[in-house]
């Protein structure tokens, strides 16, 4: 399979339902860092769980409505990143991100969006790319505005997840604006 450089000894690529127990390994030293905001992670407790997850992403690439992608460190999935929507008609799709807590603070997730992004926008004619997090993910907020998506509102109480009510925060941006953003790699 394919993989793109990250740098610093990781990689963002493809992972497949026969990847399922390195996948739940992953998750499981995820889960308390990434469970309050990301379901899957809490949800995937199992062998069964975990390639069901990964074959209805496999599944959603087949159609081409939904693309997911690991991180791996120094060959170890840590992360990973994924369109949870991806809507060929209307041109918009949904960035979804997680890390475990060791991964956390090396701009991995940062370098990875840029890749799945620039694929969106240049090869796949997305206009418009949406990022959803809960206000009270003050990591998944900076993350989107580092990498210079604007805020366009909040969902108050939109989201019921573990017995609270998240506002969620819809972040966007849309292709113009990302083509003509500076960045690293990228004059």
């Amino acid at each position: 399979m394919f993989s793109i450089s990250l740098g610093d000894g990781a990689e963002l690529g493809p992972i497949g339902p026969w990847q399922s127990e390195e996948f739940l390994a992953h998750v499981d030293r995820a889960r308390e860092y990434t469970g309050p905001w990301v379901p899957f992670t809490v949800r995937v407790t199992d062998l069964e769980s975990a390639r069901t997850f990964l074959q209805d992403f496999a599944d959603k690439q087949a159609a081409d409505t939904g693309w997911l992608w690991t991180i791996r460190l120094d060959g170890t999935i840590v992360g990973g990143v994924l369109f949870r929507i991806f809507d060929t008609m209307t041109e918009c799709c949904e960035v979804g991100v997680w890390l475990e807590p060791s991964a956390a603070g090396r701009g991995l997730i940062t370098r990875a969006v840029e890749h799945i992004v620039d694929w969106a926008v240049d090869e796949r004619g997305m206009h418009r790319v949406e990022w959803l997090a809960s206000s009270a993910n003050h990591r998944s907020v900076r993350t989107a505005e580092r990498l210079g998506f604007s805020r366009d509102g909040v969902l108050r109480e939109s989201f019921p997840w573990q017995g609270v009510r998240h506002d969620m925060e819809v972040w966007s941006v849309l292709a113009p604006d990302w083509r003509k953003r500076p960045r690293a790699g990228r004059s």
